[in-house]
């Protein structure tokens, strides 16, 4: 989960796994696989280290750096 804050100050947390467009227009939209968009006060850039972060803790990085590395002739 990550801590995203919106527009009227409340802060919301959401899985970050769920996400699959972030939109700057100039408001930042998060849109969820579920359909559901939510107006946060992070950049997309500030969303993306907050999604890495998420990620890294999980250890899905992790796992996907070990496929790359043993895959191979």
């Amino acid at each position: 989960m990550i801590t995203v804050t919106r527009l009227n100050g409340s802060k919301l947390m959401i899985n970050a796994l769920l996400i699959e467009i972030i939109e700057e227009t100039p408001d930042t939209i998060v849109t969820l696989t579920t359909g559901k968009k939510i107006i946060v006060t992070e950049s997309a850039s500030e969303l993306q280290l907050l999604i890495q972060g998420y990620i890294r803790t999980i250890g899905v990085l992790a796992a996907t750096q070990k496929i790359e590395q043993t895959e191979g002739p």
